[in-house]
């Protein structure tokens, strides 16, 4: 009996350090991530485009899918110049319902929503819910994919 006992608690000791080590992981990895949404709102609310682009993989690989489908950083950047031409069109972002899921060490989801406040001279009030992809590369927790669908208007 002692022995069966022992046996279990030389087993929880040996495991138990890795479950603690994954679950404190996954918290940094989830924290990075909500760090990359609390910069971009900060960059964009200044103004910058170029900054706010940051968060994500500066590679032709990705991938965006909203009204259309395109691919690349460089032309993500470029439709953001066009459409957001202006401070005023560009307005006050926030993010909400934040929720990251991890897949693996390497990869997670984050699902929530998105508003920009804006004057009608900018375009108004807009909004919608996003799904994203993050990779996490040596540069930190990047955005691979982005799926964007806009709330409908009222």
């Amino acid at each position: 009996m002692f022995r069966s006992v022992l046996v279990v608690l030389i087993a929880i000791l040996v495991w138990s350090p890795r479950c603690f080590a994954q679950k404190s992981f996954v918290a940094a990895d989830e924290s990075a991530i909500r760090a990359v949404f609390a910069q971009q709102a900060v960059d964009w609310n200044r103004g910058d485009l170029e900054a706010f682009a940051t968060g994500y993989k500066n590679s032709p690989d990705i991938l965006f899918i909203g009204s259309t489908i395109s691919r690349g950083y460089a032309g993500m950047l470029d439709r953001y110049r066009a459409v957001f031409s202006t401070r005023e069109m560009m307005g006050a972002l926030t993010f909400s319902d934040i929720e990251v899921q991890p897949l693996d060490e390497r990869f997670a989801t984050a699902t929530g929503k998105f508003h920009l406040e804006r004057t009608a001279a900018g375009g108004g009030d807009a909004g919608g819910s996003y799904m994203l992809v993050f990779e996490k590369t040596a540069q930190g927790w990047k955005i691979v994919r982005d799926v964007t669908i806009p709330a409908a208007k009222q």
